[in-house]
């Protein structure tokens, strides 16, 4: 049974949080890690900066090769970059022990993970590597993954409204027949809001369908 683990750990800890130091109201939150065989690749939101702050701010760390500009939705910017497998940190642990982010989210206060293991083996790797290589997390969470309900597809109440909103509203067609303002302002939240409940509505549905099979 595939067991889920939530910890901490400081902004410093983890690669990413070089950000803070010169840039200490950011906030970030990790898309995706690929792996390649000689960088570790991590996609991720920054908010609160704009983008020449935030490539400028990653430039000075000694594991970072190559950072860039992705894509950007109002006032997020996502970034991808290529840390090297020979930098030790949280990044090299998740990668090499093949546990799954669920989220991570970071802020000059420190960082919030949930991650997944398929099994308490691959947990008590991680566990293991962060020790041994004097990784700085703290647990604070470790429970069994419960089945995701398929008739929820596993969103949240407010996930699934804004993917219905944004759907009768034409968001999602092309080309769109209304804007991410025009969405928001029709459930009275954000912008910023709306986008990351339509973002995280859909890696639940993805989860929930296509990863499951």
């Amino acid at each position: 049974m595939a067991t889920v683990i939530e910890f901490t750990s400081p902004a410093s800890e983890f690669p990413l949080g070089s950000v803070f130091e010169t840039l200490p109201e950011a906030t970030v939150k990790l898309e995706r890690l690929v792996p390649h065989e000689q960088h570790i690749i991590p996609y991720f939101w920054v908010r609160g900066v704009t983008d020449s702050d935030i490539e400028a701010a990653f430039e000075a760390h000694a594991g970072l090769t190559s950072i860039q500009l992705v894509d950007s939705v109002e006032s997020e910017y996502l970034m991808r970059a290529e840390w090297d497998r020979e930098y030790v940190g949280v990044l090299t642990a998740l990668s090499e022990t093949q546990v799954v982010v669920l989220s991570v989210t970071g802020t000059s206060d420190g960082w919030r993970f949930e991650v997944r293991g398929e099994g308490r083996e691959s947990i008590t790797a991680f566990r293991s590597y962060c020790q041994e290589h004097n990784i700085n997390i703290t647990i604070t969470a470790v429970h069994a993954l419960l089945p995701i309900k398929r008739e929820g597809y596993g969103l949240t109440d407010t996930q699934r409204e804004a993917l219905l909103v944004a759907h009768d509203n034409g968001y999602f067609n092309s080309p769109r027949e209304s804007a991410l303002s025009e969405v928001a302002a029709e459930l009275g939240i954000t912008q910023q809001s709306l986008s990351s409940r339509l973002r995280r509505g859909h890696r639940r549905l993805i989860d929930a369908t296509l990863a499951s099979e």
